[in-house]
């Protein structure tokens, strides 16, 4: 199984993108995850934030790989612990699909994007800034792995 991670945004902070590629390197084995970037919606004074996100939405679904299961970042999604997650993982697995996480623009996703998404994961209840959302879930899914392995990354 494959995963890729589908995000509106580009060239993320230094920072962000050294800690996610070193994530992205641990999962090499266990679980491969690619980043695909998609131009965010044109916004600022006098611009049509909803058409900036239909335009998002789209992008994102013309990104979508035939026959992956689509979990959407969402604050309204369901919470997982490490632990939860986990097995979340052993689930996805199990049906023999490639996964593919997506991060939506500063508004969140398009409803286009909501009704496309097999299910919705939220982070918590905390507003983070989408950039770190990607090195956020990279850690959780290299954490996820770990537990899966029995690897001793994760010790709660």
């Amino acid at each position: 199984m494959k995963a890729r991670l589908i995000a509106v945004g580009e060239r993320a902070p230094g920072w962000v993108a050294q800690g996610f590629a070193e994530y992205q390197k641990r999962l090499s084995h266990g679980l491969p995850l690619e980043l695909v970037e998609v131009e965010p919606g044109v916004r600022g004074k006098g611009r049509d934030t909803a058409r900036a996100m239909s335009d998002e939405g789209a992008r994102v679904l013309a990104a979508l790989s035939k026959n992956t299961h689509v979990v959407a970042l969402d604050g309204h999604g369901k919470m997982h612990s490490s632990e939860q997650l986990a097995a979340r993982l052993e689930y996805w697995r199990s049906q023999g699909r490639d996964l593919t996480f997506l991060i939506g623009g500063p508004e969140g996703h398009a409803a286009d994007v909501i009704t496309r998404a097999d299910e919705h994961w939220s982070l918590g209840p905390l507003t983070l800034p989408h950039m770190l959302v990607r090195l956020v879930l990279a850690e959780q899914l290299y954490r996820a792995t770990a537990l899966l392995s029995n690897h001793p990354y994760h010790r709660a």
